[in-house]
């Protein structure tokens, strides 16, 4: 169960550090100053959750910025570059629409720490859910160029859908004993979600494809050693460097 508990807390505190660190990557360069706090906003929420999940599995700071890269256990889609902002849009609306259902059964959890780290981001996850759902509709029933913006990074994200309700054999004893959510569970009311809001943005579901899966075994894209490598820098240039 130990073992179970640890790898589970560390794919919920790796999906959020990892993205909160990609939503950092847009301090200073959001395309308008209320984006550019609302984006930083949201990733200091998620890099909170992180040292929280995190602290479950050990020592939090060690594991965020000594592990190498195949350690790292968060889903696929959390790593995906930020390209345009209608891009990181897209991202953040799949997954924050299903990190909300989430953390919203999670405070059920029988395990009483992950059920208070969840009864507090929850409240978090649902504001940035609300901030995508938001932004969707505006970039898709907005001008040619934010629609044609926004369906490309729509695109581009739809294949790492999949890998967020997947349950493997480290989970399943989790879930039977009441610690960890069946999210296959939640997957229905997901595409509610998402097919509601791209119907008020006037924009139509993406065609099924091929799922990219991996992430929650240490399969990654090429892209996560790019993004390790600028967060860990500090301290793997200056071992045991302290503020």
């Amino acid at each position: 169960m130990t073992d179970g508990l640890t790898e589970y807390a560390l794919r919920l505190g790796d999906d959020s550090l990892i993205l909160g660190q990609r939503l950092g990557e847009w301090c200073g360069h959001a395309p308008m100053l209320e984006v550019d706090l609302s984006l930083t906003n949201v990733a200091l929420d998620l890099v909170g959750q992180a040292t929280l999940f995190l602290g479950i599995a050990g020592d939090a700071d060690k594991l965020a910025f000594h592990r190498d890269v195949l350690d790292f256990k968060n889903c696929l889609l959390v790593e995906q570059p930020n390209g345009d902002f209608a891009q990181t849009i897209a991202r953040q609306f799949l997954f924050s629409n299903w990190q909300e259902l989430l953390f919203r059964e999670l405070t059920q959890s029988r395990n009483a720490t992950l059920a208070a780290i969840a009864g507090k981001a929850v409240k978090e996850v649902a504001y940035h859910a609300r901030l995508a759902n938001e932004w969707m509709v505006r970039l898709g029933d907005g001008t040619a160029e934010s629609r044609a913006r926004i369906v490309n990074g729509l695109d581009w994200m739809w294949r790492f859908g999949d890998e967020l309700f997947d349950v493997d054999d480290v989970v399943e004893p989790l879930i039977a004993s009441g610690v960890a959510v069946d999210v296959r569970k939640l997957r229905g009311e997901w595409d509610q979600r998402i097919a509601r809001t791209l119907s008020e943005a006037t924009l139509e579901m993406p065609k099924p494809r091929r799922a990219a899966k991996g992430g929650r075994i240490g399969h990654h894209s090429e892209h996560l050693g790019h993004l390790l490598s600028e967060m860990q820098f500090l301290q793997r240039a200056y071992p045991g460097a302290t503020w």
